[in-house]
């Protein structure tokens, strides 16, 4: 059984005049990974490894994330395979993941993440919002087998305000 945790980034900011790769979160989006985070820690999730996008507002939404779940940040790894916006390439690195990892947490962006919950859970979301947390559990033994899985949590920042 894989369980796999995914998380797209919060709210960015436009403020800055800086390239996309670099832009970084705004008020809302710091108040509401911090919201999301802290409601997540009731979960009690035993995580074995985090993958984030290497964007500044993935890397930043992560380390709220693993600081409020108190996460090892040796299992943390910055992938930029994961700055991806259509899902192909996080297919891929779900799909390479080491088996050992049972209980992967990602991070990254949309339209990646709504396509992969919406291809391989089993709940309909329309658009997974910023800092928006889908959990999908798969009867599977090894990543590369990655098929249609369990939906069994959605957690918004809009259910907790």
């Amino acid at each position: 059984m894989k369980k796999l945790i995914l998380i797209r980034h919060a709210k960015s900011s436009w403020k800055h005049d800086v390239i996309d790769h670099e832009r970084p979160l705004n008020e809302r989006g710091f108040k509401d990974a911090d919201l999301v985070s802290i409601s997540l820690k009731e979960d009690d999730l035993n995580i074995d490894l985090v993958l984030t996008s290497d964007a500044m507002r993935a890397k930043t939404t992560a380390n709220i994330f693993i600081s409020n779940l108190d996460i090892d940040t040796n299992i943390v790894h910055l992938n930029h395979e994961l700055y991806d916006f259509s899902g192909i390439n996080l297919v891929e690195v779900v799909k390479t993941c080491d088996n050992t990892a049972n209980t992967l947490m990602l991070f990254g962006h949309n339209h990646a993440i709504t396509a992969f919950v919406n291809t391989y859970g089993s709940s309909y979301i329309d658009n997974v919002p910023t800092s928006g947390v889908v959990i999908i559990e798969f009867d599977i033994d090894n990543w590369k087998d990655l098929n249609k899985g369990t939906t069994t949590k959605t957690l918004f920042p809009r259910d907790l305000k």
